[in-house]
């Protein structure tokens, strides 16, 4: 049984040497439960502190520290202190969010590098859209930056004949929801969206900053304006930078489970 010290919630609690929990993983869970508590946020304790604080052997806090790096939750760099892991960004399913918003609301600085703003023609996506093959799209791609660092390859494809004056903004700091609100009039209200894992191409891991193999988040969303189809976008986004979170109740509606299409044989 572990007991409260006067610390606060921000303070270690003793662990219980007799319970068959080992010591390591009641350490772990002690600093996980202080961290959502609000503690470490300026420094994360060094080894030598945790093992006076909790009176314990060194093995002990490595093996503990060991599971927060394994979690996600801890930073550990040859020749620095170990450190909260605070680049993760969460995204809640099933609403409608705008990444821009999302970032700038969790604190985070967005910035974006545009890699092409144009008209293009491209008739999958224009069969997403719901218009025919030929039709002209304005296509915005973009590699989403989050505390400057890579967080997102995104590719947004929109219907000239609505999205035209697009072509003249500067996407640098701004959302397309907003800009296409503001110069378009066109009001993305909601649609649907399939998330599954993904290993990048060549490009797409080199704009990411990822290492060959390493696997991502693929996104495509489908955007619509009522029940009129405004958006197709295709978004890679790393892994070990964001977290999808989702909330039920036991009146929620189920999540429709696809099963992978099979490749056609060629």
């Amino acid at each position: 049984m572990t007991t409260e010290p006067p610390h606060g919630a921000h303070g270690p609690r003793t662990l219980d040497r007799r319970s068959p929990l080992p010591l390591w993983a009641q350490l772990s869970a002690d600093l996980r439960r202080r961290m959502e508590a609000g503690a470490f946020r300026e420094e994360f304790p060094a080894e030598h502190r945790l093992t006076g604080e909790y009176e314990v052997s060194r093995h002990t806090v490595r093996e503990a520290l060991r599971k927060l790096r394994a979690d996600g939750l801890v930073i550990a760099e040859r020749g620095r202190t170990s450190r909260l892991d605070t680049r993760r960004i969460q995204q809640p399913l099933g609403s409608l969010y705008s990444l821009f918003r999302e970032l700038e609301g969790q604190g985070v600085e967005q910035r974006s590098e545009v890699l092409r703003l144009e008209r293009t023609v491209d008739g999958t996506v224009a069969g997403h859209l719901g218009l025919v093959p030929e039709a002209p799209l304005v296509v915005l791609e973009r590699l989403r930056l989050a505390d400057g660092e890579p967080l997102a390859h995104d590719t947004a494809y929109l219907p000239a004949e609505s999205a035209e004056p697009l072509l003249d903004t500067d996407f640098g700091h701004t959302s397309l929801y907003g800009e296409l609100t503001r110069r378009c009039g066109v009001k993305v209200t909601g649609g649907r969206e399939r998330i599954q894992p993904f290993l990048p191409d060549i490009r797409q891991a080199w704009l990411l900053g990822l290492a060959d193999r390493e696997a991502a988040f693929a996104i495509e969303r489908l955007g619509q304006a009522g029940e009129r189809p405004v958006e197709w976008r295709e978004t890679v986004v790393r892994g070990d930078r964001f977290t999808f979170v989702a909330e039920w109740s036991d009146d929620s509606r189920a999540v429709a489970l696809a099963p992978r299409a099979s490749c056609p044989s060629s």
